[in-house]
């Protein structure tokens, strides 16, 4: 099957985080404990919690190739989601373990040396790196319509966003500002926070079957755009980890037959998938409401 093929294929994406992620956070976190760069060792701290990330949209990936099965009939496609969940509460806990040290620093004694230039390089290094592995995902999770590595490729971006801000806050130390550098590890886990609180939003939004009004508006414009369809009663639909499921109920003639009108029900079925990569449709048929009306006699 096509779908299972191109999540096979994602998960080269998810390996290429997970290695840019395991040597990028060990890395900082051994210059930021030797240099002396809070902003840089929240940055690695902000990596390793990727790594798990990363893991859960490998795993996701994994298990969801799976087929259906017995007690799985339509699949293990929500693993995906469930594995953002997990990863998501993960990326909560050491977001605020870095909140509260940079928080107490700057609340108490904030320390005023600044910490040495190489921290600031790494920094910077690792802003690069993870922009080519953002361009890489967002290629490939386009390419397949995945939602989940498409939120990984976005979690990339931010981590190279959060690296220039520790080559900002470690640079600024460097005209004697060293508490600008324990700023920077507090906004960094503020940051961290936001992106744990954002990928739980998104995976309890989908396994809740919660849905964007304004794609189900396109997908029904283009089920009213068949001439075949005389009206649409009613369309409905709910992501399921990568893939979209669509309940479509439709009117036709009443005196069509049952093989024209399955027909129909393959053409909505086809133009959903084309148009907008609906993975699987469900179409029921109802006969035309007759709307004609006649006159009744003056009494």
């Amino acid at each position: 099957m096509k779908r299972y093929d191109e999540l096979k294929q994602g998960e080269s994406g998810a390996w290429l985080s997970i290695c840019a992620y395991v040597v990028l956070a060990a890395i900082k976190l051994i210059v930021g404990y030797l240099f002396l760069s809070q902003a840089l060792i929240a940055d690695g701290l902000n990596n390793a919690t990727d790594i798990i990330v990363s893991v859960a949209v490998l795993v996701g990936l994994r298990i969801s190739q799976k087929p259906p099965d017995h007690d799985h009939p339509y699949g293990h496609f929500r693993a995906e989601n469930i594995a953002a969940l997990l990863a998501a509460f993960v990326m909560m806990v050491v977001g605020l373990q870095v909140i509260w040290g940079a928080g107490t620093s700057l609340l108490g004694d904030a320390r005023t040396e600044a910490p040495h230039m190489l921290t600031a390089w790494v920094a910077i290094g690792g802003a690069a790196v993870m922009f080519a592995v953002y361009a890489y995902n967002r290629r490939l999770a386009q390419r397949i319509d995945s939602q989940a590595l498409m939120a990984a490729a976005q979690d990339n971006k931010v981590d190279a966003i959060v690296s220039i801000g520790a080559f900002v806050g470690i640079v600024a130390a460097q005209f004697g500002l060293g508490w600008v550098d324990t700023l920077a590890a507090f906004l960094i886990g503020v940051l961290i926070c936001h992106t744990a609180w954002t990928i739980f939003r998104d995976a309890t939004h989908s396994l809740t079957d919660g849905f964007d009004e304004r794609s189900l508006s396109s997908y029904r414009k283009t089920v009213e755009q068949l001439d075949s369809v005389h009206a649409l009663k009613t369309i409905k639909a709910r992501q399921v980890g990568s893939s979209i499921y669509a309940d479509v109920i439709i009117e036709v003639k009443p005196n069509l037959t049952v093989k024209d009108s399955h027909e129909i029900a393959d053409s909505v079925e086809v133009k959903l998938r084309e148009t907008h990569n609906i993975a699987h449709t469900q179409v029921h048929i109802e006969p035309r409401e007759q709307q004609e009306k006649n006159a009744e006699p003056n009494e």
